[in-house]
């Protein structure tokens, strides 16, 4: 995977201006307060050296209002209503002229195309009630990650002005789902910027592949492919394409079947380690592989099935699913596979449980009554669950990496079957998008933020 070259320089100095302020308090959007109304900003387009410069200065402005929109944090205002022409974003703006029109931020920015062809993209960002610059940044890479460059300038002002990391400069990984010419189902991975942009496929329609996991490192992902007709962990290196079946050697050695099922592996934050699920003797437990000496270490032992665990970011402990209780709960225990506590309490089934990167929800899926449901609980099992959506088929949640989004598959019923995709949406509740994936998809793992 080709890692963005843009190189960070010295922010732009903040211009010095006398004046009035016409507001007493900074800009500050509130991520935590759900449905609010979101913030105008204007985005003009970053204007260039050139007529090449400029055309791509109109592309990145397009992709970081698509990114700021998607949030549903930011309402770009309509370039048709804008008054001044920005054509140097090194003067101080005319702030009346974007007060008029109710833009509260503006975010201006610049393209030079350097003799070697690398780009310098340069960028203010502007609190029109303050007159304060609050941002400004610059990036030198190659023109080919124009699009990466857009994505990092969306989330350092989604950063600025929310107070929390961003997360447009990310992937998405998943499957792309399809049916053959006999109407047999076909399950390939396939990846994608998380605006849908640069999607291409990562395996061939000759094999299953399912439930697919990203590394802290963003360069490896864990996926199960029924290749050999079973359900088998495969590690799959992003840059140089090469895969791996995991286990097989190292469930011989601790006495389990090597053709025993492996499902749903995931890193531990360091990367150094993998939990999975996986079939012994008398159903299936939780182990721990360590990804250097091979080894695998049984955490439960239990007659119930103990499946889908999932990591904390601080990875002292693991969540996972069980039957342990009678129908499927929610459990978390030690990395050593002690203290195990139950988390959920409420009807239904409990599943895919994916601990957040901030460490205080667990997110999960659940069915109850024949409804779906996609909700949060606290990690220690306090107070209430959330629940996010309902739908006629939900499965598979993925936190975004500042743990404010959540990605999912939802079914629909169709004539000809279920029709699934990926949709996501914030942790308020509200939000709701579907992603373009380009047909029908299942199984979203979101990348971590790509530097």
């Amino acid at each position: 995977m080709s890692r963005l070259i843009a190189v960070f320089t010295a922010a732009l100095a903040s211009l010095a201006f006398a004046g009035l302020a016409v507001a007493q308090e900074p800009l500050r959007v509130d991520v935590t307060r759900g449905n609010l109304d979101p913030l105008p900003i204007a985005l003009p387009d970053f204007v260039g050296s050139s007529d090449e410069a400029a055309a791509r200065g109109a592309d990145i402005t397009r992709v970081v209002t698509n990114d700021l929109a998607s949030s549903g944090l930011f309402a770009p205002v309509d370039q048709a209503a804008y008054i001044e022409d920005i054509e140097n974003i090194d003067l101080r703006p005319r702030f009346s002229d974007w007060r008029v029109i109710d833009a509260s931020a503006l975010l201006v920015g610049s393209v030079t195309i350097q003799e070697d062809g690398r780009l310098v993209v340069a960028f203010r960002l502007w609190d029109t009630r303050l007159e304060e610059q609050l941002l400004g940044l610059q990036y030198r890479t190659a023109p080919e990650n124009w699009r990466r460059v857009a994505h990092r300038v969306a989330d350092e002002v989604y950063e600025r002005l929310t107070g929390e990391e961003g997360y447009f400069n990310t992937r998405i990984v998943y499957v792309s789902e399809g049916r053959g010419s006999d109407g047999e189902p076909l399950r390939q991975l396939a990846w994608m910027d998380q605006d849908g942009a640069n999607p291409s496929f990562l395996t061939d329609r000759s094999y299953m592949a399912l439930l697919p996991n990203y590394s802290p490192n963003s360069q490896e992902i864990t996926y199960v492919s029924f290749l050999d007709g079973q359900a088998t962990t495969y590690l799959y290196d992003l840059e140089t394409g090469r895969q791996e079946a995991l286990f097989s050697s190292a469930m011989r050695q601790a006495g389990l079947n090597p053709d025993g099922q492996s499902l749903s592996a995931r890193f531990s934050p360091d990367g150094e380690r993998l939990a999975v699920s996986i079939q012994g003797r008398s159903g299936h437990d939780v182990h721990l592989f360590d990804l250097r000496t091979r080894n695998l270490t049984q955490l439960t032992q239990h007659p119930a099935d103990d499946v889908e665990p999932s990591f904390a970011p601080d990875g002292e402990r693991i969540v996972f699913s069980s039957s342990r209780g009678g129908g499927s709960q929610l459990y978390t225990m030690n990395v050593n596979g002690t203290d195990v506590q139950r988390i959920t309490f409420g009807d239904g089934i409990y599943t895919t449980p994916v601990w957040s990167p901030r460490g205080d929800l667990i997110a999960f899926t659940k069915q109850s009554g024949g409804t779906f449901s996609l909700g949060v609980v606290r990690a220690d099992g306090s107070g209430i669950e959330r629940i996010l959506f309902e739908g006629y088929f939900v499965d598979t949640p993925a936190w975004s990496p500042n743990g404010r989004v959540l990605l999912f598959t939802r079914g629909e019923p169709r004539s000809d079957g279920t029709r699934y995709e990926i949709w996501s949406i914030d942790l308020a509740g509200f939000n709701l998008r579907r992603l373009a994936t380009g047909g029908m998809a299942s199984d979203p793992a979101w990348s971590p933020l790509i530097e």
